[in-house]
């Protein structure tokens, strides 16, 4: 088993008399890409805050590479690079004036400097729109940018808070790719905040399920699903060609409903448990009149396993989310986008 790099101990950060993350340990080994999966408000963001020493906790303790985060904090921002989901980039720069500026700020020689953004606009496939404006690129095209950016002092430590928010689908893919060929080919050791159950299930080789500032699950995706495969919970999709509220109602009634999440006007995804549970809602849709043209038993998802932890859905909360960082720079004008 490869050494941890990251070791965090009952960490514990209040707001007045809000806890935001309650009593979180977890180690995250060297070289592995760990995800921290919830809600919006469920703590991920102010995990990242404290573990790239931007807050301090009110209690418990947290090393990088050995340094702790309140004591050492110098040493440990040596050894991490940030990728927030704000936009750190200024439009009216170039890709490389922009790389040029923020790898400055590192100290680094000018001409090792001038290589290393060479270097990393050919990695994420920038080269050729170098000397154009970030302001014209396209959204995938920014967060490629926004991620490189982060590796000017190359990090063994790389933070990406919700990495794909915001994205199309192909700039998504390409992200997620990008990840993990940075994580194989370089051994950089990668946590992820994502809210997003693809994210987490491709890119992820251990995932924490984050809710209400606790971890209430922590091991790979596989083995997460198997989890609930071992609690005789079932997962149902249903159509139901006339599903009414009243339909709808008499299903969530029934003791063996886990949840319900009504996909669109005719398909129901449930999760149940119980031998009789089979039994139960077809008995309950039949009382109700309604016409049941399918039933499928599905395999477990990610999203599955959340709402057998908690009870809700990833996307059910309220938005206390506190940025990585709220600086977006100046000259924001819009302009025509590269694709």
């Amino acid at each position: 088993m490869k050494k941890s790099i990251i070791e965090v101990k009952n960490l514990t950060k209040m707001f007045n008399k809000f806890t935001a993350v309650d009593n979180v340990s977890f180690e995250v080994r060297k070289g592995e890409i760990f995800g921290l999966l919830g809600p919006n408000g469920a703590g991920k963001s102010t995990i990242l805050r404290m573990l790239s020493t931007l807050a301090r906790p009110t209690s418990g303790t947290a090393t990088i590479g050995g340094y702790d985060i309140v004591k050492n904090d110098n040493e440990v921002r040596k050894l991490i690079g940030i990728v927030s989901e704000k936009m750190i980039m200024y439009n009216r720069l170039t890709a490389k004036e922009n790389l040029l500026f923020f790898g400055s700020l590192f100290n680094i020689p000018k001409d090792v400097l001038t290589k290393k953004v060479d270097d990393l606009l050919e990695l994420v496939q920038l080269t050729k729109f170098k000397d154009s404006q970030v302001g014209t690129f396209s959204t995938g095209m920014q967060q490629r940018m926004n991620v490189v950016r982060a590796l000017l002092n190359t990090p063994r430590v790389l933070y990406l808070d919700e990495p794909t928010l915001g994205l199309d689908p192909q700039s998504s893919v390409e992200i997620r790719e990008f990840i993990k060929k940075l994580n194989r080919e370089n051994g950089t050791t990668v946590i992820v905040t994502t809210h997003m159950m693809v994210d987490a299930d491709l890119m992820c080789d251990r995932i924490a399920i984050i809710d209400h500032g606790k971890i209430v699950a922590l091991d790979t995706s596989s083995n997460l699903k198997k989890q609930l495969n071992g609690t005789n919970t079932t997962i149902l999709k249903l159509e139901i060609a006339n599903l009414t509220p009243t339909i709808l109602g008499s299903i969530r009634a029934l003791k063996c409903v886990d949840s319900v999440i009504q996909e669109d006007s005719t398909h129901l995804k449930i999760l149940v448990h119980g031998e009789e549970a089979f039994d139960s809602i077809i008995d309950a849709i039949r009382e109700k009149k309604g016409k049941l043209t399918s039933i499928e038993n599905l395999q477990p998802t990610l999203e599955d396993v959340f709402l057998h932890l908690t009870g809700h859905q990833v996307r059910d909360s309220t938005n206390q989310k506190i940025p990585m960082n709220t600086h977006s720079g100046p000259f924001n004008r819009p302009k025509a986008r590269i694709r």
